[in-house]
């Protein structure tokens, strides 16, 4: 399983890992694309082909854009 919290939502989920898994996968998921979110991983930025290992928490930062 994988733990994912979506920042500045109150939302904390897991998901089910599966094998090969990319951290675009796991935004997808929880409902974001790689130009709404970005993720961490442990507390690292994570780049959206970067494989997720099982176990692992991700932290979904949504994107905020205004002028």
């Amino acid at each position: 399983m994988i733990r994912v919290k979506v920042l500045g939502r109150g939302v904390e989920r897991e998901i089910e890992w599966e094998k090969g898994m990319t951290v675009t996968d796991v935004l997808h998921k929880v409902g974001f694309n790689t130009e709404s979110a970005i993720a961490r991983i442990n507390g690292r930025v994570a780049l959206e082909d970067e494989r997720i290992d099982d176990g692992v928490e991700v932290e979904v930062i949504p994107v905020v854009s205004g002028g």
